[in-house]
């Protein structure tokens, strides 16, 4: 085993964190996390340097990387500012799936607009009706129609929808599969094809520079090439992806807790109170170490995740893990710095409270807290 990161690594680490430094203004995270706007413009200069989609073959305009050199990035962007960080890190969502299954035209035609920052990706799968329960028949469909297919349903809660320019949709196109997952298939939508409608979902807890809405699709005509992989297979399709999403989304918490730990060391090693630094005491002291641990072991866990997909050794249990717990230590050690900083830890002009409510959604999306540990379960019980 060699936990040592390679000269080339290292260097793309810390060529995000130069470029976060500078760009990633506070000012910049208040005002995009007060109004609920997508930092376009710096999405923008992210891709241009390369930092958007490195993972992504170089024919289409990606870096070349594995899904490791990936995780470094998102961590980085998301430790300098969890907001920023996050928009940024999201604006590729499910290109993952083009790249395995699409066809070359589809490659071409949405890759390089997603890693030249031209255009923003998003994956249409939640249903009003559904949440999580991905498995169960969907209320989407996708009937053949014309010369292609003809979409109706309702997808919800879609990170990057109000900013997207293509929808990678789940639907129901054999409804009487059984089970009804067999029946699923994915289509590339665009955001302008006619019956498409998107609603902004406001009010956020955090995350609010990278915008959610619910997506409504009203006999929207796609062409037969729209078809994203194989007809009846998308739910597999999904599962494999997620393989690969839920290891960023590990990522991202663990980027959030470093954040928000190096705020509390800062704070803890400047302030003072009975004439000693704050970090002098026990009791502060102690929560540091327990922090440092969180962030340490959810890294550890996130990087063999990555690593194994790398290898070719995708694992659903190693990345159910990591997300697992590298978001519990995100939301715990953000929970922990808001408690150092006290009052001020409290207020926006800290950090750590932003830190605090972005955390909370890496427990929630790409499959809950609750169906990660069925997932560990399951795949726990089947090797056992």
């Amino acid at each position: 085993m060699d936990f040592k990161l390679t000269e080339e690594q290292l260097e793309i680490k810390g060529a995000v964190r130069e470029f976060c430094l500078k760009e990633f203004t506070k000012e910049l995270a208040m005002e995009c996390d007060r109004e609920g706007r997508f930092p376009r413009e710096l999405h923008r200069k992210a891709a241009q340097l390369g930092f958007v989609g490195i993972h992504m073959p170089e024919e289409y305009g990606g870096g070349g990387y594995g899904v490791l050199e990936n995780v470094l990035v998102v961590e980085e962007m998301c430790r300098v500012d969890s907001t920023l960080g996050t928009a940024i890190m999201l604006s590729d969502l499910g290109c993952e799936i083009i790249q395995r299954y699409g066809t070359e035209e589809q490659k071409e035609g949405c890759l390089p607009r997603i890693t030249s920052g031209d255009a923003v990706s998003a994956v249409a799968i939640t249903e009003p009706a559904r949440g999580s329960a991905v498995s169960e028949r969907l209320d989407t469909t996708a009937t053949r129609g014309g010369d292609g297919w003809v979409i109706n349903g309702t997808k919800t809660l879609i990170t990057n929808a109000p900013v997207a320019s293509f929808f990678i949709t789940l639907c129901q196109t054999n409804p009487e599969a059984e089970p009804p997952y067999r029946g699923q298939s994915i289509f590339l939508v665009d955001r302008d094809a006619s019956g498409v409608d998107v609603t902004p979902i406001e009010g956020k807890m955090g995350i609010r520079a990278s915008p959610t809405g619910e997506v409504s699709f009203s006999d929207v005509e796609v062409p037969e090439g729209s078809l994203v992989g194989e007809l009846n297979r998308g739910f597999y399709h999904v599962m494999e992806w997620f393989n690969t999403s839920r290891v960023e989304i590990a990522a991202q918490a663990v980027g959030i807790a470093q954040g928000a730990l190096d705020r509390a060391v800062r704070y803890a090693k400047e302030r003072e109170a009975f004439g000693r630094r704050i970090a002098d005491f026990q009791a502060i002291s102690h929560k540091l170490a327990e922090m440092a641990t969180k962030v340490e072991v959810a890294r550890l866990l996130t990087y063999r995740a990555a690593w194994l997909v790398d290898a070719g050794r995708a694992d659903p249990l190693a990345s159910s893990i990591a997300k697992t717990y590298a978001a519990r230590a995100a939301v715990e050690v953000a929970d922990e710095a808001v408690q150092v900083l006290g009052g001020y830890g409290y207020i926006g002009e800290y950090d750590v409270e932003r830190y605090y409510r972005d955390a909370k959604i890496t427990e929630i999306y790409e499959g809950t807290r609750e169906i990660q540990k069925n997932t560990i379960t399951r795949f726990m019980l089947k090797r056992s």
